[in-house]
Order: structure tokens, then C-alpha cells, then sequence
């Protein structure tokens, strides 16, 4: 028998106040069939939805509700309760609750818990149509994603209220779905200003993993050069999620503004030409990622002064091919690394194209996304990726880059350390 998908996992379930409340204890058993153990703090609102009685008998647990409980508080128990969850979900998340949390506020225990927390936090927002639609909802909405929370939902449907539209809450299924997706990366968030913890005894202790990442700039002269819009963020925190996992790290970095990962060997290159070297420098590795977008073509005859518009003939470009990373360092003659990972960026047909780079790069696996100007991902913080592997294509739902790439990280980690 296969062993529950949340066996072994701890969650902090935040339950607020709305007529939503009452699908809770569903999301309770849910979680529970599925092998997770469930505390819950029930907001003073919230329980004139549901009892403490109801949530105590399905969890098995207290049920705390008070900030200033004398007895949890000799313990800062409002700080362990926090903490010794993997994962912090709120559902119902109420207005209240998100504006508290999008501006620090913590005057309960439920806020309290959010501000204090060490975790990943997921939100399932419920809420009336015109109070989801607000301007300064949708402002914390996006204050809390910039945050790193996590959000499914809502739902559009009949409210309560006799409203309809946006505003329900996701069904308890959909918020376990979205519970096992959070998991399948690190739940622990970084520490503040920038500094990571240190790598523990992760999947990927005593492994070399090498990343590059961000665009290539290919000179016309000394001033101009050809380039693309990718800003680097998702190779970025591929490298983050590596480090996170016990990895030696060294990131290949194409031009972008993005600081280098505290932790993290980082060599910074301008060209196509310039990021080949450092690659094979780089080697041997466990697994190598490409996630940069390489310029295809540089110009054959670099200008050594700056090209003049004179109002005659424009200059000619005479494009030649850079060279292909990826396909040289997946067909390696004496360092391939055991897992190489391709990225591709299309615009259309993007799982078919992907497929076919894959036998055509030789790779052992690529993540294709869509990079049309509508998808937003070009210099965007979110992304939905398709992984492709000799067995089929998986797609991940849209998420952060930084839950992106824990999740391809923790698949990735799995391959490395079974051989595969």
C-alpha cells in the first residue's frame, strides 16, 4: 500500500470568519485521510461558523483561540505554534485576515501566528464578490504573492449573500491539491536580509549541481549588442532551491540585476561564447541545468568602433551561430553530467517544439513554458512549466518562480540520488 501523501507532515490550519468556515472540517478530514496531523487556530469569528468542539474531535488536537491563553503563553505558544508547523494554511482567508497579514498587523493569535511563522503560508480567500474585487483586497492580494504566500482560489459561484461571482472558497479538495503541490518543495522560508541558511544534510549534500542562467548580449560594435528580455529569476532560484537542498552550487550568469544568492558560486558572463567556457570550466557536475536563454546568433564581423548612421547604405549584419551549450555538454565525450536538464522558451506549440529539442539536444529532461508576450513570464515572478522526460510531459500549476523551481529542484534531487 502506497504510503499517504502527507504522512509525516504537520499543518497549522487558520480558520476565519465567514460562512466559508464551515467546509474546514471537511479540509480537516481531508488532510487527515491523507496522512497529515492538523492544528488549528480558530479565529473569534470563526467560531460562530464552526465549534472548537467540532475541529477538537476531528483533529485530535486543542483547539487554540486565545492569544493570552495562560497556559500556552508560559511556552510563547503562539510562537511554537507557528514554528513547529511545515506549513501554515488559513482558509477561510477573510479580508480582515489578508489585510492584517499583507500589513504585519498582530492583534490575535491568528495574525500573530501568520507574522511569526517561519513557514510557508497558503491562503484560501472567501469572501463577498464586491469585498474580493476592492481595489485595497486586490492590493493586499498582490503585497502578500510579493510575499511569497501561497494562494488557490476563489472560486466564482452563488455567495451566500445571494451575490454572484468571484469570492467562494476553493473546495477542500482543490486546497488539499494545492497543500501536496507546496510540499513538493522546501515549506522553510529564507531567513530575512538576504541571508539563507546555511545547506543542511539535504538530497543533495555532497553534490556539485551547475546552473546558468539569464540572457547572453552578442556585440555589434562597442556600444550596441543583440539580446532577449529573459531577466534571469527562475535560474536564479532553481540555484537558491539546489543550495536549499544541500548542493554545492555554481551559477553561470548571463547580464541581469539580480544580486548574487548568498551562498552560491556565481560567474558572471556576457556572451554566448563566454558562458561555453565557463561551463566546461565548471565541470564535472551531478547535474547541470541550462535555464539561461542563449543568444542563437552573434554577429560574424564585430565593429571596433561605433557603426554611423550617415544616411546612405544601412550596415549589413552577418549573423553566425553561437555555440550550443546544451547539446555539447549533454553529448559530452568524457564529462556529460548524469542528469542534464534543457530549458525551452517558446511562443507557440510549446510542449511539441519542446519534445522535439529534447531528442535533438540530447538532454535528459526539459522544462518547456510559454513566453509569449500575454504570458507575462518574460521578467515576470510567476510561471507555469511543462516537464518533458522520455516518459511523458507533467505540468506544474502557476506558481511563484521560487515554488517552481523548489518543486523541480526537489523532482530533480529524487533522479540524482536513484541513479536515474
Amino acid at each position: 500500500m502506497a504510503q499517504p501523501v502527507l504522512q509525516g507532515r504537520s499543518i497549522l490550519l487558520v480558520i476565519g470568519g465567514g460562512i466559508a468556515a464551515y467546509k474546514s472540517a471537511e479540509l480537516v478530514r481531508l488532510i487527515r485521510k491523507a496522512g497529515g496531523d492538523v492544528r488549528v487556530i480558530l479565529t473569534r469569528a470563526g467560531s460562530q461558523f464552526v465549534t472548537p468542539l467540532t475541529l477538537a474531535s476531528l483533529t485530535g488536537n486543542k483547539v487554540h483561540e486565545d492569544l493570552f491563553s495562560l497556559t500556552d503563553e508560559v511556552e510563547m505558544g503562539h510562537i511554537e505554534l507557528s514554528r513547529s508547523a511545515d506549513l501554515v494554511v488559513v482558509a477561510p482567508a477573510t479580508a480582515d485576515l489578508m489585510a492584517k497579514a499583507a500589513h504585519g498587523l498582530a492583534n490575535d493569535l491568528a495574525s500573530t501566528a501568520l507574522l511569526a511563522t517561519d513557514k510557508r503560508i497558503l491562503m484560501a480567500p472567501a469572501m463577498n464578490v464586491r469585498m474580493w474585487l476592492h481595489p485595497a483586497t486586490q492590493r493586499n492580494l498582490e503585497t502578500l504573492k510579493r510575499d511569497g504566500v501561497r494562494v488557490v482560489g476563489p472560486d466564482s459561484g452563488e455567495m451566500a449573500c445571494g451575490e454572484f461571482g468571484p469570492g467562494r472558497m476553493a473546495e477542500p479538495a482543490a486546497i488539499l491539491e494545492a497543500i501536496v503541490t507546496t510540499f513538493a518543495g522546501p515549506t522553510a522560508i529564507p531567513l530575512p536580509d538576504g541571508q539563507a541558511p546555511a545547506p543542511g544534510p539535504g538530497p543533495l549534500a555532497g553534490r556539485h549541481v551547475l546552473i546558468t542562467a539569464g540572457p547572453t548580449h552578442e556585440p555589434i560594435d562597442p556600444v550596441r549588442y543583440i539580446a532577449n528580455r529573459s531577466s534571469g529569476k527562475q535560474g536564479y532560484a532553481l540555484a537558491e532551491a539546489a543550495r536549499a537542498l544541500g548542493a554545492r552550487v555554481t551559477l553561470v550568469s548571463g547580464p541581469v540585476t539580480l544580486p548574487d544568492p548568498p551562498g552560491i558560486a556565481v560567474i558572471r558572463v556576457e556572451t554566448a561564447r563566454e558562458m561555453d567556457r565557463a561551463v566546461e570550466q565548471a565541470l564535472p557536475a551531478d547535474l547541470a541545468i541550462f535555464a539561461a536563454a542563449v543568444a542563437d546568433w552573434r554577429v560574424e564581423d564585430e565593429a571596433g568602433q561605433k557603426l554611423k548612421k550617415d544616411g546612405k547604405a544601412i550596415p549589413p549584419l552577418r549573423l553566425t551561430e553561437n555555440p550550443d551549450i546544451l547539446a555539447r555538454i549533454a553529448r559530452h565525450p568524457t564529462q556529460r553530467p548524469p542528469l542534464v536538464i534543457g530549458f525551452a522558451a517558446e511562443t507557440e506549440n510549446v510542449i511539441g517544439h519542446a519534445t522535439a529539442k529534447r531528442l535533438r539536444k540530447g538532454c535528459d529532461i526539459i522544462v518547456a513554458n510559454d513566453v509569449s508576450p500575454a504570458s507575462g513570464v518574460m521578467g515576470g515572478d510567476r510561471n507555469i512549466v511543462h516537464v518533458i522526460d522520455e516518459a511523458g510531459v507533467t505540468t506544474l500549476p502557476d506558481m511563484a518562480k521560487a515554488e517552481v523551481a523548489a518543486a523541480l529542484m526537489q523532482r530533480f534531487a529524487g533522479l540524482v540520488g536513484s541513479g536515474a
